[in-house]
């Protein structure tokens, strides 16, 4: 087991070159399957977020009554829209698609539940082996279906926040399969090899609702870029506490909101680089 604590030298060795012939196809593109009606904000902080991480193109499958909102919040990104109004209630066609998020404001109803189940096992059996990141409420209908945690890809990203995390061990989830993105200050990058990697960066300003959204949003747009979901989840988690340190020293950390992470991450970039 190693254990290494990031920095930018080591942020950096990880950056990926950008072609300067580049389009938009050469830099992936990401699905994002969040965002319930009355939670349309956590898909709108996720598609923006992994725009502002490089991604070339990102789709929002969203439920009908959130097309205004994104439509006007994320101009840039494409949405495919659920057959239900209010809330994800179908598996979907991933072909095409280099990188999936799933699970910020999603709901945990019964169908929305049984969705996941049948998007995971698609996942599970396609050829193409898209990579994979689950937080939020897609954790926590796997916590109430522990069945269903072994239909889970290997080496899938998971992301809970500490209440989540212990809903799923409560429901004796084996967490060694998977990335694990152990959330809080610092944060921890845990590999199924068991090599740690803590991120000393970031600051209580970031304890704010939607934080994790954008935190999904930059590593499911470094998967779509190509990086190895390792890769993704170190350095996703180095460019969002860094942004959120950028965001506090501009604004004090009493005042810092999710989208000011977002609208900061060119500074940490440039910090890495």
């Amino acid at each position: 087991m190693m254990e290494r604590t990031i920095d930018s030298t080591f942020a950096n060795s990880l950056l990926k070159a950008r072609p300067a012939d580049g389009h938009k196809g050469t830099f992936g593109h990401a699905l994002i399957i969040a965002g319930q009606y009355g939670m349309a904000g956590a898909s709108v902080l996720a598609a923006r977020s992994c725009l502002r991480s490089g991604a070339g193109k990102v789709t929002v499958c969203c439920p009908q009554k959130n097309n205004d909102i994104l439509q006007m919040s994320v101009p840039e990104a494409i949405l495919r829209h659920d057959v239900s109004a209010t809330h994800f209630s179908e598996p979907i066609d991933i072909s095409g698609y280099d990188a999936i998020a799933i699970g910020p404001g999603l709901g945990t109803s019964a169908e929305t539940a049984q969705a996941l189940h049948e998007q995971l096992l698609a996942i599970k059996s396609s050829s193409s082996r898209c990579p994979l990141i689950l937080d939020a409420d897609a954790l926590n209908i796997i916590s109430q279906n522990p069945s269903w945690a072994a239909d889970i890809p290997d080496g899938t990203i998971i992301t809970p926040h500490k209440g989540e995390q212990k809903r799923l061990r409560d429901a004796n989830i084996n967490l060694e399969r998977f990335i694990l993105v152990d959330k809080g200050h610092p944060t921890r990058i845990i590999l199924p090899t068991h090599d740690v990697f803590t991120c000393p960066y970031g600051n209580s300003g970031m304890a704010t609702a939607g934080s994790g959204d954008v935190l999904t949003g930059i590593i499911v747009g470094l998967l779509a870029q190509g990086y190895e979901p390792q890769d993704a989840a170190i350095l996703g988690v180095t460019l969002h506490a860094l942004a959120g340190d950028a965001a506090a020293a501009d604004l004090g950390p009493h005042s810092v909101i999710a989208s000011d992470i977002t609208e900061h991450l060119p500074q940490a970039f440039s910090r890495i680089f």
